[in-house]
């Protein structure tokens, strides 16, 4: 199932679609099985969904550390994700991807979990979804990617880039699927989701793969934004009229800005890694007119925000 059938948002006086996007949250293999900054982010991210309001959740991979699940009765489901995500703002929706370390284990496993969990959805290793912003004609679709089958998996602890994926014919199949969905896409609002990051500043740097593979569609198609994780920290890096959404911060920080190089100048437009900040995520409201990405710290203040246009409205001079 590549298309995943979305709930109609039933909130009778919003006119607007709110997510938050949560990134490298996965906990640890051993007792306590978290850290303070996934419980400080769990806690902040309910708050805001009350305040800011959330319909849902997007996790952008690496949701198990550091070896993912073994199958669907691995405790590291109740641990990492059901005791600690408890609060009643976040029970609702998680629309899942897989990350690197998911891929250690066994990510079919998570797919099954989907028949387990009220909340957790995780149809396919890639999918789309797609929305009706309440009370307008806006139309909301996000295209989730396994970018691991698509670029292959990365050593974390000798800061490699993916190599090449583990089968030609699968990556090849996941990348014509995207062409055509985006190349079908009439919805106002186009995002694309994966682990990797196209373009960071810190310790993994710009994915060769997906700047080979993925960037020159994005523009091509229009696409409004990319959202992902790997770089456990939250950017902001804009590139003609798309905003690229860094939010891997759900379990550990990293200050690191060894890359910064490798961006492009006047790209980058929003760093944070400072482990003081105890972790964070991004809140993204979409309504009729624009889209606003807030990123916020688990100690609770937003850091930043952007505004990005509606597809028809980005003009030519920003360099599509």
């Amino acid at each position: 199932m590549r298309t995943l059938r979305t709930e109609p948002l039933n909130h009778c006086n919003q006119s607007s679609i709110r997510f938050l996007v949560l990134g490298d949250w996965g906990g640890l293999p051993n007792p306590p099985y978290v850290t303070p900054i996934e419980t400080a982010t769990a806690r902040m991210m309910a708050k805001t969904a009350s305040q800011m309001g959330a319909d849902f959740i997007l996790a952008v991979g690496d949701n198990f550390y550091y070896k993912g699940v073994t199958d669907v009765n691995d405790p590291r489901f109740q641990e990492t994700f059901e005791d600690v995500y408890t609060q009643d703002s976040l029970n609702i929706p998680w629309y899942v991807i897989a990350g690197n370390h998911d891929h250690v284990g066994n990510v079919k496993a998570q797919i099954e979990y989907s028949q387990r969990s009220k909340r957790w959805n995780f149809p396919y290793y890639y999918y789309e979804m797609n929305f009706r912003i309440p009370r307008t004609d806006s139309t909301l679709t996000i295209i989730m990617l396994d970018t691991v089958l698509l670029c292959g998996n990365s050593d974390d602890f000798l800061d490699q880039q993916p190599r090449a994926p583990r089968s030609g014919v699968l990556a090849n199949r996941q990348l014509l699927w995207l062409q055509e969905r985006l190349a079908k896409s009439k919805a106002d609002y186009l995002l694309v989701a994966g682990h990797y990051p196209v373009w960071s500043i810190s310790e993994h740097g710009p994915t060769d793969c997906l700047l080979k593979n993925l960037r020159p569609l994005l523009k091509k198609y229009k696409a409004t934004a990319y959202l992902c994780g790997h770089d456990h920290n939250l950017q902001y890096i804009k590139e003609s009229g798309i905003g690229y959404v860094v939010s891997g911060a759900g379990n550990f920080m990293d200050p690191d800005v060894r890359h910064r190089n490798r961006v492009p100048k006047g790209y980058l437009k929003f760093f944070n890694g400072d482990a003081s900040t105890l972790g964070g995520f991004a809140h993204i409201e979409v309504d009729k007119k624009q889209m606003t990405v807030t990123f916020i710290q688990a100690r609770g203040t937003s850091l930043y925000r952007a505004v990005l246009k509606k597809r028809d409205d980005v003009l030519e001079d920003d360099n599509f």
